[in-house]
């Protein structure tokens, strides 16, 4: 959509305001608003200003000044507002140079599709994630010097057989790793979800499949279509927003959250890629499952680069809760056309076009300009390199008998571990100026913050297992 298509909308619609949003470093969606007779031509070209130093990792307050310069192509009617609003996408704009700042996700996927033309390798990058959640109906936590607690309450938990419901407990509900799509009435998340999913193609999302995901409590998925990389973190933005807006419109809450609950299967984002050059697949071939070379060797770069990616990736405390064997969260670095327990699958499809390599790691927590950008940066470094990933594993890598078992490697254990591996494994992502090492020294900093937060707090579970010692 161009700004006359954009200027028009807003005549046609009796517009009253046009709100606009950008996407912090953690991955949190920002925004600001304007009466839409602000808005001609002019305005598109001159941007928002807005205070960076507001935003964590940002600007210090000595150089805080920023331009928000919106997208006309992201342009949106706002589903949830009373007053007609349109939404608008934004680049974070540097107003001393003109150009996107560096530490501004949606500019720095813009310079890592740059980059990637510039290589000479490809000239589309493809992405395509699969964010999980959860839908509970209410949420409740504290932490003080009193103590500390968290409820979950969820008329689909499998806990939640014994309750005393008003108007009598119905019983039916999934049991723990019993989601996978069962009909209702087990599945009572339909209706929800299929709201989600006229709001999302109305806003230019395209969904091409929605169920209940294997998890108790509420756990689903919505997936929509592959697009290019900076396009694609665009929708997954707005899919977190649709999600959180319709599940409060029900008296519903969602959570993308990697592991809220104990004890079943945690929340992954799958990632789907794939590089392409002149309309042309580049990872299809006739090597392992109908690949190229090309796409071994892209593999062989996400293995190589996995810990330091888990940073950004995984890049919550609560990411390695899920990162553990045995909840289908694939934490041996090995790949596979059928393996689930692989951390690389290679899935199968009925023609060349849609050949493509999922990267199984990832959680819905990453921030997607980033995570799409890094696994970018971390599969070229394999093809400019030649890192060839070895053998592919058939096997089901969380029985392995303990001497195969250590040959393979496993992603991080924790967050501080994955910061660790960033800070020492840095030069692929910094290729192109696409991440600068003035951005991953922030981001180290701002996630420690994390880290040190969950180290100095007292859980629960340590009276359970120190209390009476």
């Amino acid at each position: 959509m161009a700004v006359a298509d954009v200027l028009k909308l807003i005549k046609e619609n009796d517009i009253r305001f046009v709100d606009l949003r950008f996407t912090d470093t953690i991955g949190k969606e920002h925004h600001v608003t304007v009466p839409s007779h602000v808005v001609d031509e002019e305005w598109f070209e001159a941007g928002h200003a807005f205070d960076g130093s507001s935003i964590a990792g940002w600007k210090g307050i000595q150089a805080s000044d920023m331009l928000l310069l919106p997208d006309s192509a992201t342009a949106n009617i706002d589903p949830f507002f009373d007053e007609p609003t349109l939404i608008m996408t934004c680049d974070v704009i540097e107003p001393a140079t003109g150009k996107g700042y560096d530490r501004d996700p949606r500019s720095l996927a813009r310079r890592a599709e740059a980059y990637l033309k510039t290589t000479g390798i490809g000239d589309t990058a493809y992405f395509g994630p699969e964010p999980e959640f959860f839908i509970f109906d209410s949420i409740r936590w504290n932490t003080d010097m009193s103590g500390s607690f968290v409820k979950i309450g969820s008329d689909e938990g499998a806990w939640a057989t014994a309750d005393e419901v008003q108007g009598g407990n119905l019983g039916h509900r999934p049991r723990v790793k019993g989601g996978y799509f069962p009909v209702p009435p087990v599945d009572s998340h339909q209706d929800i979800r299929a709201s989600m999913v006229l709001i999302l193609e109305e806003m230019g999302v395209p969904v091409e499949v929605f169920h209940h995901e294997v998890s108790n409590a509420g756990q689903n998925e919505i997936g929509t279509k592959f697009s290019t990389l900076t396009q694609r973190a665009d929708w997954t933005q707005i899919l977190k927003y649709v999600v959180h807006n319709v599940a409060n419109q029900y008296g519903k809450t969602a959570t993308f959250m990697p592991k809220p609950i104990v004890g079943d299967n945690g929340s992954g984002m799958h990632v789907h890629q794939s590089i392409w050059k002149d309309g042309k697949n580049l990872f299809a071939g006739n090597e392992y499952a109908g690949l190229s070379e090309m796409a071994l060797f892209y593999i062989g770069g996400i293995i190589k680069h996995a810990k330091a990616l888990n940073a950004i990736t995984n890049p919550g405390t609560n990411s390695y809760k899920r990162l553990v064997p045995h909840y289908e969260a694939p934490v041996k670095l090995a790949y596979s056309a059928k393996n689930r327990s692989a951390s690389i699958r290679i899935p199968h499809v009925a023609s060349e076009k849609g050949r493509r390599i999922e990267a199984r790691f990832p959680d819905p927590l990453a921030n997607p300009y980033l995570c799409f950008a890094a696994l970018m940066m971390a599969g070229l470094d394999g093809i400019q390199n030649k890192i060839h990933p070895g053998d592919p594993a058939d096997k089901n890598l969380y029985d392995l008998p303990p001497e195969e078992d250590k040959l393979i490697p496993t992603v991080c254990s924790s967050l501080d571990e994955a910061l660790a591996c960033l800070d020492a494994d840095r030069e692929f992502l910094t290729r192109g100026g696409v991440f600068t090492n003035e951005w991953i020294d922030s981001y180290i900093e701002l996630k420690m913050n994390d880290v040190n937060r969950s180290r100095m707090n007292v859980h629960p579970v340590e009276f359970d297992m120190y209390y009476s010692l």
